[in-house]
């Protein structure tokens, strides 16, 4: 996904109100942008908050920031200036991630970030994109790129096997019949989460735009058992979910990342299936949630 998101982003650089923002990360990778437009691919060294800054000063001269860095700098350590900086000064610009929740678990903690869709979701009118596949990262890029407002691009190294770029609003990959439950997958845990209810009476829908959330797709779809797979903290979207359900009679199960510091390394693999988020535990969750019914 990092790939497609440089190849596409320095193919923006073409249009001269484009500016690419970072903080070392990805360097490298933009060097040969750099090069070619050296006034409008910014590396201002390890200093996340005035990469923001930065961002939010350029937005004001009419520019549109591209700002990238590794997900728990970018969102976490720069909170602040994305809340006063951009949204304060009524201002736009297009956030874009890679590590996801713990994509570089090897690195501890530092590196992680479960919980910056849910700091993005306290701000006001931001478009959230969770590309499941490399190939769904361009065509949404340059959606978010060619806008005015706030969005954020949360790349990630895990990928399901099959590309849908025109996932924004929900797309059922999975139909189970009149009066099963539906099960909502984010981004990349769509793959996971069809493996999950193979032999259950599930219908999945598939999205890699969580804000806005696609409410008139899931008030369509929905009966009265929702189940949410999110990669990232465990109950970001179910406000949304109970929002727009609210004139129903409901359950709705929430998972994700777990809210515990688990104070351990190793890959991601081995921390989905910490918190649950590997197939046979999806499986688990989902089972005994359809089993506790009435």
């Amino acid at each position: 996904m990092r790939d497609a998101f440089v190849a596409s982003a320095t193919g923006f650089l073409d249009d001269p109100r484009t500016t690419i923002v970072l903080a070392d990360i990805s360097a490298d990778a933009f060097a040969p942008a750099a090069r070619r437009y050296p006034d409008r691919v910014v590396n201002v060294g390890i200093r996340e908050q005035l990469m923001v800054g930065v961002a939010g000063g350029l937005a004001l001269t009419g520019q549109r920031p591209i700002v990238h860095s590794y997900a728990p700098f970018l969102v976490e350590r720069a909170y602040e200036q994305i809340k006063l900086d951009l949204d304060h000064q009524g201002v736009g610009a297009v956030l874009v991630s890679v590590g996801a929740s713990y994509d570089r678990a090897a690195a501890g903690r530092t590196h992680l970030a479960p919980a910056d869709v849910a700091l993005i979701d306290t701000l006001h009118g931001w478009t959230v994109h969770v590309p499941g596949h490399p190939d769904e990262v361009p065509a949404l890029l340059r959606d978010v790129v060619c806008g005015s407002d706030s969005a954020y691009v949360r790349l990630s190294t895990r990928t399901n096997g099959q590309a849908y770029p025109d996932a924004g609003e929900l797309r059922v990959v999975r139909d189970a019949g009149p009066g099963s439950a539906l099960l909502v997958a984010v981004g990349p845990v769509r793959d996971d989460a069809l493996a999950a209810v193979a032999d259950l009476p599930v219908t999945v829908a598939y999205t890699h735009r969580p804000r806005p959330f696609d409410v008139a797709g899931l008030r369509a779809l929905a009966g009265p058992t929702v189940i949410l797979v999110e990669p990232y903290l465990a109950g970001t979207s179910a406000r949304v979910v109970s929002e727009a359900l609210s004139d129903r009679p409901h359950r709705l199960l929430s998972l994700g990342v777990g809210r515990a510091d688990l104070r351990r390394y190793g890959t991601s693999e081995d921390h989905d299936r910490w918190h649950g988020l590997d197939p046979a535990g999806l499986r688990r969750a989902v089972g005994d949630f359809l089993g506790s019914a009435g």
